[in-house]
């Protein structure tokens, strides 16, 4: 029986997941479980999996392709029923093109037919030319003919390019009419203070008064960075939360040297014959601060919650996610049911995690499911700071380094090593006093966390 491979839904907010490579080719054998695609979503850059054993078939989007959720992408025919499924519908066989023999999908056939384009000058990933192949040639094929045509430097090539514009549409200040880079940059900075309202159009580069007059100072280079999905989504996320969310933040700073000692304690107490920690005991603040977090979650479920306009959620499973820097954006995986495992389970989850992360393998289930998330910024040396929730979730905690401080110890002034605790809340679902007691006791369990190492 064909099964269908279809893009999910990440989050609850999740409108579109783009494609950006696919594993595996059209007509190739799958086994259930296999890496098939690369999607871009919201969170991350995630793997999606063969839901089943069989020839990959009917792949429907390219990479690059923004594609809605939910939406079939491929199918996968179980084994010995491709050539079944071929003599129930022939229209979704293969076509060829009767000049070059060449296969091709019907639809890829009809518009290389509309164009008048030879099979033979098309290249394609699989073994048959699909739709996408066709529609890229066209697009390299439209922006060749109009760069040819327009006398430009190469620098302003490559920033046209890079910010998707036609030559063609830049008036070009340079010999002859050549298009500069500063005139594309010029066209940028024009085009967006007009479509925003905000400025009349600049004048063409070539009617402003000379630098050289003393009249106006040189402008300064500019790069545009493109915007990754995760980047852009991150972006749109954290402004809806911040704009729509009653945040309140509460700060509490705790003395740390029971926990420095208790990290000490536990990689002495697994240290190999060499002295030194095995790899299972390398345990970090942040190992540390899950075990806390989820423990404190229990006695406090307030917190561990998703806010819905029917009501507050509460969840009866504990998710912590935790926020990971990549270079695309933010993600967060999640390490799941965190009340449950063992320290050095914890901490073989986060390195597992952080590594995917980091090189873009998360699955769908790696990053889904987060009813609590910890932003960490301590080993970047930041001292506290406030974290944006990451909705629907009620709650985050933002922690700051571990940093030497003169404190009062018993009436008399001490260096002590502390660290600073900041819980934004969301004040539709936790008020302030339970804000305030959820952190009193992580603050208790940072000070005093005997007895929770498993």
């Amino acid at each position: 029986m064909a099964t269908d491979v279809i893009l999910p839904a990440l989050g609850m907010a999740q409108d579109t997941g783009k494609i950006v490579q696919w594993l595996k080719t059209e007509g190739e054998q799958v086994a259930k479980g296999e890496p098939l695609v690369e999607i871009e979503t919201d969170k991350a850059t995630v793997e999606v999996e063969a839901p089943a054993d069989g020839v990959l078939t009917r792949i429907t989007a390219a990479s690059g392709d923004d594609i809605p959720v939910g939406q079939v992408i491929a199918t996968i025919l179980a084994p010995g029923e491709a050539d079944l499924q071929a003599n129930a519908a022939p229209d979704q066989s293969p076509a060829s093109d009767q000049r070059t023999g060449r296969t091709a999908t019907p639809l890829a056939l009809r518009i290389a037919a509309e164009h008048n384009l030879n099979l033979d000058t098309l290249q394609s990933a699989g073994k048959r030319i699909q739709k996408a192949d066709v529609l890229i040639h066209l697009q390299k094929q439209d922006h060749a003919m109009s760069t040819r045509l327009v006398p430009a430097s190469p620098k302003a090539r490559r920033l046209a390019a890079e910010q998707g514009k036609p030559l063609a549409a830049i008036k070009g200040s340079g010999p002859g009419g050549a298009v500069l880079a500063i005139d594309v940059l010029a066209g940028t900075a024009r085009t967006e203070a007009v479509g925003a309202g905000l400025a009349p159009a600049l004048p063409p580069v070539d009617d402003l008064p000379a630098v050289g007059a003393g009249l106006v100072p040189a402008l300064p280079a500019v790069d545009t960075l493109p915007l990754s999905n995760i980047w852009r989504i991150m972006a749109q996320r954290t402004t809806q939360s911040w704009t729509t969310i009653p945040h309140f933040s509460l700060v509490r700073e705790v003395n740390a040297s029971r926990l420095i000692s208790w990290r000490k304690s536990w990689e002495r107490l697994h240290a190999g014959n060499s002295g030194v920690a095995t790899q299972a005991a390398r345990v970090t603040y942040t190992d540390l601060l899950v075990k806390i977090v989820a423990a404190a979650l229990q006695l406090h479920p307030r917190l561990n919650a998703l806010w819905n306009e029917q009501g507050i959620a509460l969840q009866r499973e504990i998710h912590v996610g935790l926020a990971v820097a990549v270079e695309a954006g933010l993600v967060v995986p999640v390490i799941h049911h965190a009340n449950r495992p063992t320290l050095d389970e914890i901490a073989q989850q986060r390195t597992a995690l952080v590594e995917k992360a980091q090189a873009g393998k998360l699955r769908p289930q790696d990053i889904s499911n987060g009813t609590f998330t910890i932003s960490n910024l301590g080993m970047y040396h930041v001292d506290a700071f406030n974290a944006i929730i990451n909705q629907p979730q009620v709650a985050i905690l933002a922690i700051g380094r571990i940093a030497e401080r003169v404190v009062p110890l018993n009436g008399q002034p001490a260096v002590q090593p502390m660290m600073v605790l900041t819980l934004s809340c969301d004040h539709r679902a936790v008020d302030g006093a339970r804000g305030a007691q959820f952190l009193d006791t992580v603050a208790a369990l940072i000070e005093e966390p005997a007895g929770l190492v498993g």
